[in-house]
């Protein structure tokens, strides 16, 4: 978890990416394990625990925040300058239910860079294939004074 954590703010309980498998120029696959302890099983269903479709969206969101940042330390970036904030969202498809137990794989492509923000695609599939979520969105790095960090993701 420390080489996911040495590269984006986020923490547990809102730490959605567990491990980097693999990253090239272009994309980043990654993975994550949802705990049947995690608190929102205990409300999302009660007796019926489903992943809400949100905290998926978060893991690739998450994903791509990884990417970014290995993109902008590759271009000399300083490590925790700036965070990534989510810009727009299209064509989300929810295609599989993932239950407490169930591990994915995210994977984030960049698709374009432009004017401080970058393009994704990302989708996520469990361990055994069944595709589970595409998402298309764009990121912007931001400094938490408000400005664009200095990030080099274009």
């Amino acid at each position: 978890m420390s080489q996911v954590t040495d590269l984006i703010p986020h923490r547990p309980p809102f730490l959605f990416v567990d491990e980097i498998l693999s990253s090239t120029p272009e994309s980043l696959v990654a993975r994550r394990t949802w705990r049947a302890e995690e608190d929102f099983y205990q409300g999302h269903y009660p007796g019926a625990p489903i992943t809400p479709g949100v905290l998926l969206c978060e893991s690739v969101f998450q994903t791509a925040a990884c990417f970014m940042a290995l993109k902008a330390r590759a271009a000399g970036a300083k490590p925790g300058e700036g965070v990534p904030l989510i810009a727009k969202i299209s064509d989300v498809r929810f295609r599989s239910p993932v239950y407490p137990g169930d591990t994915i794989e995210i994977e984030v492509k960049q698709v374009d860079a432009m004017g401080g923000f970058t393009m994704l695609s990302g989708h996520a599939k469990k361990t055994d294939g069944t595709r589970v979520l595409n998402v298309n969105f764009s990121v912007a790095w931001k400094t938490p004074a408000g400005g664009v960090a200095a990030q080099g993701v274009a």
